[in-house]
């Protein structure tokens, strides 16, 4: 009697870890198919009267439209100096002169020849010119002279001869005139291109020379271009007080919703504190494609002169394309459009609630609302948790809701068990 009484304490025991095992089991399965819910957590804004600012913005750098390089392709050592960096300087103003290498010496008699035959082929032009001017005078006198004092019918062929014979000397002449001035144009490149080899070295401009560092002594080496002709060797720049424009790139979404006129605002990486106003100039409608993408460069003139905006510097620009003063905005986040029907979620009673909403400008962050919210309204900008099924996943054991059953019941199993044998 007493074995079966521990015998049968011996079952329920077991009975008991398996039923503990599939209670706990079941209920993690329970829990894993029914995560809990949290409730959701709202971030709030209020509606406001302000002003909203439309814009385009884009990247580009200073222009170097009031810059210009002086350059030589002489080389040589540097005799003479007549200006300091910084220095006001004229239009063809004597900049330094070289005493020339043999290459620069070289090169300069080249440039001298080339001169020289294009003057001689411009006086020649000339001459030619007055030639045909006496033959076209003497083709129209034998004309009226001719066939009009005679009355002679047009159609015949004495007229049609001394006509013609007037036309075509019109004709060499007036095609003459045009050699002379193709012979000027070749006369005046040539000119520039003796006066870019020569020893002396000219100011191109009027202007504040900058970047000028030639010593007396220092020598200047000849440039040549890859496929051995000669180029031109910057020395210095000379700049001009102008308004800074600022050149950028607009893409093919952008630029139809800008125009001439617009107002902007810049910011420079080298000032990031400070702010400048201009206004776009200029719009390349035609544009470029580099590598499949389209860019229109745009100008932007600043509404003021400042020598501290240097050429090439990196700038940002914001075209203002609309804007309006003392209207309703909230933040873009928190309207929602479906089907072309805005909504707001407006917090009532601590619980959102959608209203349909009439929007207007939009902006990168504001919307404007035209009608469907008042002033002071607070309305929901974010949902910071959404209220979605949050899921255990740690590795508590199923029975650490059991105050350490299992190792208990395991225990006294043992004990039993060692009571019976």
């Amino acid at each position: 009697m007493k074995n079966f009484i521990t015998s049968l304490r011996t079952h329920w025991i077991r009975t008991g870890i398996i039923l503990l095992v599939l209670v706990g089991g079941g209920y993690v399965l329970w829990r894993r198919s029914h995560p809990a819910v949290a409730a959701p957590t709202y971030q709030t804004g209020t509606v406001e009267k302000g002003t909203i600012i439309v814009a385009v913005t884009g990247s580009g750098q200073v222009s170097t439209a009031n810059s210009v390089q002086v350059i030589t392709q002489a080389s040589g050592v540097v005799q003479k100096i007549y200006v300091k960096n910084g220095d006001q300087v004229k239009a063809g103003q004597k900049i330094a002169d070289l005493e020339l290498d043999q290459e620069g010496k070289q090169r300069y008699s080249s440039a001298l020849s080339s001169y020289q035959s294009a003057k001689n082929n411009v006086d020649g032009a000339k001459a030619s010119l007055y030639s045909l001017q006496s033959a076209m005078f003497n083709a129209n006198q034998k004309f009226i002279n001719g066939v009009v004092a005679e009355n002679v019918a047009q159609g015949t062929p004495a007229y049609i001869q001394q006509d013609a014979d007037w036309l075509a000397a019109e004709a060499n002449y007036k095609r003459q005139v045009n050699v002379i001035t193709q012979s000027q144009n070749a006369l005046n490149a040539s000119s520039i291109a003796l006066q870019q080899s020569s020893a002396t070295v000219y100011a191109p401009i009027s202007g504040t020379l900058t970047g000028f560092s030639l010593q007396t002594g220092s020598v200047i080496t000849a440039q040549t271009t890859t496929t051995g002709s000669s180029s031109s060797q910057k020395i210095a720049s000379v700049t001009t007080v102008a308004i800074p424009t600022i050149t950028i790139n607009l893409t093919q979404i952008d630029v139809p919703k800008i125009k001439v006129g617009d107002k902007t605002t810049i910011t420079l990486d080298a000032y990031a504190d400070k702010t400048y106003t201009g206004k776009v100039v200029s719009i390349d409608t035609v544009g470029s494609v580099t590598s499949g993408v389209t860019a229109y460069p745009t100008v932007i003139a600043l509404d003021q002169t400042n020598p501290d905006i240097l050429s090439n510097m990196s700038a940002q620009a914001n075209i203002i394309t609309d804007s309006k003063t003392d209207v309703l905005i909230v933040p873009s986040t928190a309207v929602k459009t479906t089907n072309g029907t805005s909504t707001v979620q407006i917090m009532k009673n601590g619980k959102p609630e959608s209203v349909t909403v009439e929007i207007g400008l939009v902006s990168d962050t504001d919307t404007e609302i035209k009608s469907g919210l008042s002033e002071g309204d607070t309305i929901v900008t974010a949902v910071i948790q959404s209220g979605a099924a949050t899921r255990s996943t740690g590795t508590t054991s199923v029975f650490s809701s059991f105050g350490g059953a299992r190792g208990g019941a395991t225990s006294g199993g043992n004990a039993a068990i060692r009571r019976a044998n």
